[in-house]
């Protein structure tokens, strides 16, 4: 009965017959078209699309890789693709409200995402067998990553709440994001060593942010600040768990970590 109710509706719907890929673009058009709307049409209601928009991208999604998660679920794989869209609608609000400006930010979107889509259907595969393409894949959900957190950082500083709401605003994004690029290189092998070490680097990126909040600058050079302060410590995570906390990797994190501070004092004696 089952098998004969499925076929049916096989026929009926075209779209369940179609290819990965095209699941991906055709997902991506839908929402790239959301996005694009939810400010421009539906005014005051916008941020409702937009959390629409952030959930339709994980059931897009599920709905592209569902055959690759039989074997093992992966729930990380979601984390990063509703931050992305979350980030992009939010920080849609900041930008100038001009038609060209429109257009940039939902390609940049639409490009990020479909990337993003691939990457985590190359984690999807890669926790059943082991695939070549799994080192690109964390680079595009790092980078991902690090866009997600620079928009929503830039957001809630933008905000201007008082202290304890921006502090639960950046745990609330802070762990998720952390946890998914923690993942992506533990890949399961032991979870708790994942929520620990995310808990851990989530307390000190809001430890960072108590500090910020307090520094009279623009919204946008605290974002920057925590962003690269993200790759830092995210970043070093990384290649701890591969093992590869060489001497010479170690001293590219400390260069970034003196041009970012050095903008951040700079912009801030300025402003």
């Amino acid at each position: 009965m089952y098998k004969k109710f499925t076929r049916i509706w096989t026929k009926r719907i075209p779209l369940i017959k179609i290819s990965k890929r095209q699941k991906f673009v055709t997902s991506i058009v839908i929402l790239s078209l959301l996005l694009f709307l939810s400010e421009n049409l539906f005014g005051r209601w916008g941020i409702y699309i937009i959390v629409t928009v952030a959930v339709l991208t994980d059931l897009f999604l599920f709905w592209a890789i569902r055959s690759d998660l039989k074997e093992k679920h992966s729930l990380q794989i979601f984390i990063l693709p509703f931050f992305y869209s979350l980030a992009f609608g939010l920080f849609y609000f900041l930008v100038p409200a001009r038609f060209l400006t429109r257009i940039v930010m939902t390609t940049l979107y639409a490009f990020g995402l479909y990337s993003l889509f691939l990457s985590q259907n190359i984690f999807a595969v890669s926790t059943i067998r082991t695939i070549a393409l799994l080192s690109s894949a964390r680079t595009v959900s790092f980078i991902a990553a690090l866009v997600s957190y620079f928009f929503l950082s830039n957001v809630t500083f933008s905000l201007h709440t008082n202290v304890f709401v921006t502090l639960f605003f950046v745990f609330a994004f802070s762990f998720p994001l952390v946890l998914q690029c923690i993942w992506t290189y533990a890949m399961e092998k032991n979870f708790l060593i994942s929520i620990t070490w995310s808990a851990i680097l989530s307390v000190t990126l809001v430890e960072a942010s108590l500090i910020l909040w307090f520094f009279p600058t623009a919204p946008t050079i605290i974002a920057l600040f925590l962003t690269g302060f993200f790759y830092i410590i995210v970043g070093i995570s990384q290649i701890w768990l591969e093992r590869r906390l060489f001497k010479n990797i170690m001293w590219e994190y400390v260069w970034v970590a003196v041009i970012v501070f050095l903008i951040f004092v700079v912009f801030t004696i300025k402003g």
